[in-house]
């Protein structure tokens, strides 16, 4: 059988595998919809916090500034306040 022939017949038998599966009849208490609800609202965070930091990126890739101006600004400053302390 060729590698073709062999991923054919895997998907054909998971197909006619889980058509034949029985019901559940399973119980969900209410802390297991709360776990459920924080774990949505948390790859959403999670998402959105991804989406912000290349959306400057690539806004800025766009514009063609550095991405790093302010940030350079900030660094700059710390690194002064770190050696006025020495």
């Amino acid at each position: 059988m060729t590698p073709r022939t062999n991923r054919s017949v895997l998907i054909l038998s998971a197909i006619t595998l889980g058509s034949f599966a029985p019901s559940a009849f399973a119980y969900l208490d209410p802390s297991t919809g709360s776990m459920i609800l924080s774990a949505i609202v948390g790859i959403i965070a999670t998402l959105g916090l991804a989406l912000k930091t290349y959306w400057y990126k690539l806004k800025s890739l766009f514009k063609g500034q550095k991405a790093t101006q302010a940030d350079a600004t900030s660094a700059d400053a710390v690194v002064d306040t770190d050696s006025a302390k020495e």
